[in-house]
């Protein structure tokens, strides 16, 4: 099992070179405030002095730490000197140089830190990577985070505690992460910032690990026995107590061995029945223990989770392509294939279906008998028309002889005008139909042939020409349209056998009015003489013009003391005004409504049945029918094949970024086999 963290490290090094964290990796976080002893807990478990030292935030920057345990004998030679060492170290950012002297570790993380996060005391979350080979370590992947702090101080940020608190939480919110909680023996631990930010993330303690520090600086008659035995905060993964190095002692350049020679020392004596149980090298155990089981219990779900992505990957790099070879062979293939999705959204058969709305020619479908025959469903036969409209015309179809029958040129005046209102929403079709095709050919660009956004200038060309396609469809079908209409207007089909049957129920509901209203007349007045029911209109020899004006009314001009009172000035027409209509104009009116309503129920059953059957022969199935001839014969130029398959700048930089992560995580899966065929696992 002591294999599994070497694995973990070969993990670590392989997503490394693809620079990505989309794998979370078992590791230890050590968190803690400013001064609390972090860096010093960690230095005594490498064994050396190798951390930036200084008041105030000093860890600016995630330190990724990976301890590797190597043989004694097994030594390396540094680039520079050459000179042969037991242990060395290598940076990630470096590449493979070799440092075998610890202090310029510690000058090239405060570098690096400088590099990335500046002078001014800010932070940054990009990590550092650092590998420490020693015979004196145990195999360990720690983070050592920036120290909790509460107040900025100098030239930091103002809100520098949340961007300390943000960064610490993006590292322990991994649940394949152990939280090193790391707080002062001379602090109360009730109040420990450390174990408060570890318990929001895990809150049952199940991957959380105290350590108190500076077991030797308690005030004089306190220990820590309660604190170690977990008495005063219980943690499940348990507490263990260690002693730093004073400052006192790295001025004096005291070793991190005599330290922990010292240390033991000290619990032997202060705290002998808990020594076994403490201290640094018990420290080291017990991570390396945990480290191991706790890689051991997350290798299943890291193994899916490798091989979700490398299938996630596999289809984002078939989706780039390709570098192109044969140009005339894969621009005829793109044309083709979009000519084809485009036809088969349209036809309902593509192999990306729209969920969220309706989409191709669902949505030309829905235009067509919801939109369109709502709307012609919405339009009054008789809208726009006033009982005096239907008179007036009546009137003036008469000319100067009254009517014994009401006019059929009437008639045909309103029935045409109340027609032609069919006429702006059977356009307004069109125009929506045009619309969806333009949003087709969107849809294909973005679902159906992603391989077209490999190449801009082919997509531009190809969207160019099937929105020139069908601008040049849009008059001539917007013109069919119009016919449409126009040819109901040009002949006015009184013998329709829809519209005859309706005359002939209207004339016997007629017939039988004049009927009943006949048999109401009084007897003693003779049926002639008879004024009809609410007529004003005055017997007067002035035939009806009277009966234009209103009761006690003059006529213009005959006022009185007028010279031409009596008189009737003809070159004065009388305007209708509103008032009570005779039997006869009512139902004359009456007549000319029902004939109006009867015809245009017909030619409107018409236009919705016509204008969806043009728009589709004219616009939808005649794109269908030449969008790939018309394509190929406006693409496929070998003058145009360089510039058109030209991919975007950031297309084969993006493929390469694939391939590199595929490669990694397939690697990462043969690594994982191996675990499984070595029985590690």
């Amino acid at each position: 099992m002591e294999a599994l963290i070497p694995v973990i490290n070969k993990l670590q090094d392989v997503f490394n070179t693809v620079g990505a964290d989309i794998i979370q990796l078992p590791q230890i976080a050590v968190v803690g405030t400013q001064s609390s002893g972090k860096s010093s807990v960690l230095e005594s478990l490498v064994g050396r002095d190798l951390l930036p030292r200084g008041t105030g935030i000093v860890t600016r920057r995630p330190l990724i730490l990976q301890l590797v345990h190597v043989d004694p004998g097994d030594a390396r030679k540094n680039d520079d000197s050459g000179r042969e060492a037991s242990e060395w170290g290598k940076f990630l950012h470096t590449k493979n140089k070799i440092y075998t002297d610890f202090d310029e570790i510690r000058q090239e993380i405060e570098n690096e830190t400088e590099r990335v996060s500046g002078n001014n005391k800010g932070i940054s979350d990009e990590p550092i990577h650092l590998k420490i080979f020693s015979p004196h370590v145990v195999n360990l992947t720690l983070v050592d985070l920036p120290g909790i702090t509460k107040v900025p101080v100098g030239d930091q940020p103002k809100d520098i505690e949340l961007q300390i608190r943000d960064l610490i939480l993006k590292h322990i919110s991994n649940p394949n992460c152990i939280i090193l909680a790391v707080t002062a023996a001379n602090t109360d631990m009730a109040t420990s910032e450390a174990l408060k930010v570890a318990r929001e993330v895990d809150p049952d303690g199940r991957r959380t690990l105290a350590v108190v520090t500076k077991l030797d600086l308690m005030d004089a008659g306190t220990d820590a026995m309660d604190v170690l035995m977990g008495r005063v905060i219980p943690v499940k993964l348990g507490l263990i107590g260690v002693v730093n190095r004073s400052q006192l002692d790295i001025n004096n350049k005291k070793s991190v061995a005599d330290a922990i020679r010292d240390e033991h020392a000290f619990l032997q004596k202060k705290y002998p029945s808990l020594a076994s149980r403490n201290g640094t090298k018990y420290l080291a155990r017990t991570l390396n223990r945990l480290l191991m089981h706790h890689i051991r219990d997350c290798l299943p779900e890291l193994k899916t989770r490798i091989n979700v992505l490398a299938a996630q990957y596999q289809s984002l790099l078939s989706s780039y392509g390709e570098p192109v070879e044969d140009q005339s062979a894969t621009l005829l293939q793109l044309i083709t294939k979009f000519a084809t999705e485009y036809c088969n959204t349209i036809e309902g058969t593509a192999k990306y279906i729209e969920t969220a709305e309706l989409c191709g020619g669902a949505r030309i479908c829905y235009i067509f008998h919801e939109t369109f025959g709502r709307t012609l469903e919405s339009v009054d036969p008789l809208g726009g028309l006033s009982t005096i409209d239907i008179l007036t015309a009546i009137r003036n179809a008469t000319g100067p002889r009254p009517s014994l029958f009401v006019p059929e040129v009437s008639f045909e005046l309103l029935v045409k005008k109340q027609v032609k209102r069919l006429e702006e929403p059977s356009l307004r079709c069109v125009e929506l139909v045009h619309e969806e095709m333009q949003r087709i050919i969107q849809h294909c660009s973005n679902y159906s042939t992603q391989e077209l956004q490999r190449f801009p200038k082919l997509h531009e060309s190809i969207v160019e020409v099937v929105t020139s396609l069908l601008r040049k469809r849009l008059p001539i079908t917007n013109e069919m349209v119009h016919n449409l209409v126009a040819i109901e207007l040009a002949y006015i089909n009184t013998k329709h056998p829809d519209f005859a049957d309706a005359c002939g129920v209207m004339n016997n509901n007629i017939e039988e009015q004049r009927r009943n209203r006949m048999r109401e007349l009084p007897t003693a007045v003779p049926r002639d003489k008879a004024p009809a029911p609410g007529s004003q209109v005055e017997q007067d020899g002035t035939g009806n013009w009277r009966g234009m004006l209103k009761k006690g009314e003059e006529a213009p001009g005959s006022g009185p003391g007028s010279p031409l009172k009596g008189a009737v000035n003809l070159l004065d027409v009388p305007v209708p005004v509103a008032r009570k209509l005779s039997s006869r104009e009512q139902r004359d009116c009456e007549v000319i409504e029902r004939l109006i309503k009867s015809y245009f129920l017909i030619v409107r059953k018409n236009i919705q049945d016509s204008v969806p059957k043009a728009v589709m022969h004219f616009l939808v199935n005649h794109v269908k029918d030449s969008l790939q001839s018309e394509l190929v014969g406006q693409l496929y130029k070998s003058g145009l094949l360089n510039d058109l398959l030209t991919e975007s700048e950031d297309m084969a930089q993006r493929r390469k970024e694939a391939a590199d992560m595929l490669q990694a995580l397939q690697k990462a899966s043969q690594v994982i086999a191996e675990i499984r065929e070595t029985h590690l696992w």
